[in-house]
């Protein structure tokens, strides 16, 4: 039995079915591991195959080269004395599990199973995994190590369960995606679980973005006493030490680094780059490409992408039509000079025109309407798809959740593109994070300091510029009033009488929600963006595109 142990946990990033990749990680965190004399190393929740692999684990060659990867890490450790706690799958008689693996000398000795499966929300383990019995400690070089896994620690029966049979310290590999105030939700949970049970729990958590889901990271650790001991960095990869000595029946440490937890403020757009450069990256393109409007959605997507691959790698194209104002060329110009982009401008009035006259025959004298303006927001999405195709670069759509909520947006127009950052943020989140980000350089940005997004984007009335001074709300209430009411249906499900109850128009809360329902079939066909809030449109809510559902509660 000892009275000291030196912890290490590995917060990578590691990437869905990347079994080589990911094992390579693997193997330089274990060599820094051995070079600081840890004397257990862990990794985070699924870390081999990456979290989540969804149907790939219904393939068996996965399953079976995922094994053989986690067999040859563990291969990896005879000769040191560092001792694994690797997440990943393992298949037994029983199924397959999501498990940890407890490796020493080159063996594995020991196998604990995930208990509670987590089957809401994003992830639906049920469809996969058979769930483990309740665990017991693990003896890790004489002392009793509780290994609950992620959803486990949200049951209070798997750590009470662990305690009971001598856990003197839990450690918790994780996979938790971050949305708003996930990073306080999390620790007021472990501080809870340290505090009831005497006993400390580190919590490990995966960093990086895997598809619409940002993991942050921001692993840390509460011992007895209520004491945050350690904690990690926040939307970066880290390697965290910490050193812990038993004082009577108590394990305790001190002297670990404690980084600044990102602010509330800070994380929504660090999560939004993350995102978007993980998705970028990780699907092959190294650059991107955007159209730069002269409006405010635009323009905060140039500034991420900037703080995400440098100017060098960011490309704003302005499409004018005989609509566009000398206001937004102004503007555009001018944005993409405060972020050093490569900016070009391609006019669309020829293209524009001439599918006009050839539709002609067939309009007829009908009024123009939304099929003309709908014509040009298309011309944009060929042309910028036409650079995104022979340049190589991926073509970011700039749509935000007021937008897309009620179906303000052109789909296969300026609804194309790969990755959309602002997918989850209602518009008057866009505009604060465009203050936030002119007073602010981001934690691992790579773009400029100073005012990015000019005062007089912000400033002005938001436009699609389809027609002679439009302005959004000729056809949508003002963007507060709008932001409200979709939050109160979307993220808060509730009814359309108490929506009217928080003070709005009645027969406005019923348009909305119309439109709402009938632009289900647009936000089906949407790229994928971060999700950041736990009702992001697709992954986090998921209904019907044919609905015959009607809320009765306003006449």
């Amino acid at each position: 039995m000892t009275d000291q142990l030196r912890i290490a946990l590995a917060q990578l990033n590691p990437k869905v079915g990347d079994l080589p990749g990911n094992l390579a990680l693997a193997r330089k965190a274990l060599a820094d591991a051995v070079a600081v004399k840890a004397d257990i190393l862990m990794f985070s929740e699924l870390f081999l195959t990456g979290y989540f692999p969804d149907d790939l684990l219904f393939k068996p060659q996965f399953v079976a080269d995922a094994m053989a990867a986690a067999h040859s890490l563990v291969t990896d450790t005879a000769g040191t004395d560092v001792v694994l706690i690797l997440p990943t799958i393992w298949n037994d008689k029983a199924g397959l599990h999501n498990a940890v693996l407890v490796a020493e000398r080159g063996e594995i000795v020991a196998v604990r199973l995930k208990r509670e499966l987590p089957n809401t929300d994003v992830f639906f383990e049920k469809r996969y995994f058979v769930a483990g019995p309740l665990p017991l400690p693990v003896i890790i070089k004489g002392v009793s190590v509780g290994i609950p896994i992620c959803e486990d620690i949200w049951h209070p029966w798997v750590c009470e369960h662990l305690v009971r049979e001598g856990a003197e310290i839990l450690l918790c590999p994780n996979g938790s995606p971050y949305w708003t105030d996930k990073q306080h939700i999390r620790k007021e949970l472990v501080r809870k679980h340290a505090v009831e049970h005497d006993v400390p729990l580190i919590y490990l958590n995966q960093v990086g973005g895997q598809d619409e889901l940002v993991f942050d990271g921001s692993s840390f650790a509460i011992a007895p006493g209520d004491k945050l001991v350690l904690q990690g960095k926040s939307f970066e990869a880290d390697f965290i030490l910490s050193d812990w000595h038993r004082d009577r029946d108590t394990w305790t440490s001190t002297g670990a680094r404690i980084e600044e937890l990102t602010s509330i403020e800070e994380a929504p757009w660090r999560a939004a780059v993350l995102g978007l450069r993980d998705y970028v990256h990780k699907n092959g393109f190294s650059h991107v490409v955007l159209g730069l409007s002269g409006g405010i959605d635009s323009a905060v997507v140039a500034a991420m992408a900037v703080d995400a691959f440098g100017p060098e790698k960011v490309h704003c194209i302005m499409l004018p039509y005989r609509y566009t104002s000398e206001g937004s060329l102004r503007d555009a110009k001018d944005c993409a000079e405060r972020l050093g982009v490569r900016y070009d401008v391609v006019a669309i009035g020829d293209p524009v025109d001439g599918a006009l006259a050839g539709l002609a025959p067939i309009f007829g004298d009908r009024p123009a309407d939304l099929a003309e303006e709908n014509i040009q927001s298309r011309m944009r999405g060929v042309v910028l798809m036409a650079v995104s195709n022979k340049l190589g670069s991926m073509l970011l759509t700039t749509g935000n959740k007021s937008e897309m909520g009620v179906g303000y947006a052109t789909i296969y127009g300026d609804m194309n593109g790969g990755y959309n950052p602002l997918k989850d943020m209602f518009k008057m989140e866009v505009y604060k994070l465009a203050d936030w980000r002119n007073k602010h350089v981001p934690g691992d940005s790579l773009g400029p300091s100073g005012e990015v997004i000019p005062r007089s984007i912000i400033d002005k009335a938001p436009s699609a510029e389809l027609r002679p001074d439009q302005t959004d709300q000729d056809s949508l209430p003002p963007y507060p009033v709008l932001d409200d009411i979709l939050r109160a249906i979307v993220e808060d499900e509730l009814s359309l009488g108490e929506v009217v109850e928080r003070g709005h128009d009645p027969a406005l809360v019923k348009r909305i929600e119309r439109l709402l329902n009938i632009a289900e079939y647009k936000r089906r066909q949407a790229a994928p963006g971060p999700k950041l809030t736990p009702r992001a449109f697709g992954l986090g809510r998921k209904y019907p595109i044919t609905n015959g559902y009607k809320d009765i509660t306003v006449g």
